[in-house]
């Protein structure tokens, strides 16, 4: 498993190449909440372990976001056991094929 900054590094590289593949950077700023392991906040291409206010948070083990990015993970089962929680569902599904992507580009 991958700690807290390798984790940071990849989301980091993918955020900077999904921009840098002409989607522009995520206009939008996501907290990702580690559940006590840490936070890893994306605000454009600009990524760090800084807890700060986000217009959408998500909530999840560092476990379960690296299953989520493998596709081991089912979104909406993770959903409905609480092993992920999002602070704004119409949000998350409007952003959801470009959080998948970058979270798909930070698995390894």
């Amino acid at each position: 498993m991958a700690t807290l900054e390798e984790l940071t590094e990849r989301i980091r590289r993918a955020a900077a190449s999904d921009a840098d593949l002409g989607q522009g950077p995520l206009s939008t700023t996501i907290k990702l909440d580690l559940k006590g392991e840490g936070f890893i906040h994306i605000d454009g291409a600009a990524v760090s372990n800084e807890d700060r206010p986000a217009d959408l948070t998500v909530t999840v083990a560092r476990r379960d976001l690296e299953a989520l990015g493998k596709g081991e993970l089912d979104p909406v089962r993770a959903m409905m056991t609480g092993r992920l929680k999002l602070s704004d569902m119409g949000l998350a599904m409007k952003l959801q094929p470009r959080i998948q992507a970058i979270f798909s580009k930070a698995r390894d």
